[in-house]
């Protein structure tokens, strides 16, 4: 049976920690209010500039944009989106059980990774996956720049034959208490399916079709990526967030639980004693 001090330092240690899920709670809210802005601000733009491409590219021959070119899949690459610190319930574990299915699925196919955030990486490397390109420790200053040096390398891979098939494995953000894991594909660029009906017209493109879609095709790919990784940041946040919050209310639940048996043990020390002290006065008279 534990002792009254053991007790109490154990009380006392897991309010210490206690302060700290509550401190990490407010930090991942503040984070989370202004990631949550940022990725309903991209999406807009994002979801239409996809629209449009994808439009533009079911009336062009495909085969004369590096960028739209379907080849056989014989290597394929997967984008993983992972956080680079843990302490966030299960958006880790999550996306790289997904990924780990995905793989298991392709396993007659040259597949290789694209790791994004270090839980991640460090996940595939123990596991001694392919890791072509790595990108790691840069979520807390996460601008558009980490989007276009990601994207640059992608359609570095892509247009010198290297990769066949991108694929982008993601948490999308829903809410705070709320992420869904997606499995979208980045390249080849899919068109959009014709349908012909009245009243449908072509638009006139200057100075022409190819030339729009030379200069859209790389900035529709950093724009994917960016919206990706807003995507990822801000359902890392609200992971986080609700992680911490259960954190603190189990605290809760564990001092209580701790304090009962603390005053528990106390009552039987304190009767324990006063037996004793009653049975040396009786053995006096």
């Amino acid at each position: 049976m534990a002792t009254l001090r053991e007790i109490r330092r154990r009380i006392n240690s897991i309010r210490s920690t206690q302060q700290i899920t509550k401190a990490m709670k407010m930090v991942a809210a503040a984070k989370l209010r202004k990631a949550q802005d940022n990725i309903l601000k991209a999406r807009p733009y994002a979801f239409k500039l996809n629209e449009v491409l994808s439009n533009i590219a079911s009336r062009v021959d495909r085969q004369k944009h590096p960028l739209l070119e379907e080849r056989e899949p014989k290597n394929v690459a997967f984008v993983v989106v992972t956080a680079d610190k843990g302490l966030c319930g299960a958006f880790n574990t999550n996306i790289i059980k997904k990924a780990e299915e995905i793989l298991k699925q392709t396993k007659d196919i040259n597949y290789s990774l694209i790791t994004i955030g270090a839980k991640g990486r460090n996940y595939f490397k123990k596991q001694k996956q392919n890791i072509i390109s790595e990108y790691v420790n840069f979520f807390n200053e996460l601008n558009f720049s980490h989007a276009r040096e990601i994207g640059t390398k992608i359609i570095s891979l892509y247009t010198e034959k290297k990769l066949d098939k991108i694929t982008l494995i993601y948490n999308e953000f829903k809410s705070a208490i709320q992420q869904n894991i997606i499995t979208e594909e980045l390249l080849p660029i899919k068109p959009e399916e014709v349908v012909h009906k009245v009243g449908i017209f072509d638009f006139i493109y200057e100075p022409d079709v190819d030339s729009v879609l030379d200069s859209i095709m790389p900035l529709h790919i950093n724009i994917q990526i960016w919206r990706v990784l807003l995507e990822s940041y801000a359902a890392e946040q609200g992971a986080r967030m609700t992680a911490m919050e259960n954190a603190t209310d189990n605290a809760d639940e564990l001092i209580e639980t701790l304090t009962l048996l603390y005053n528990r043990t106390r009552q039987s020390t304190i009767t324990k004693e006063i037996t004793e002290i009653v049975g040396g006065a009786e053995a006096l008279l």
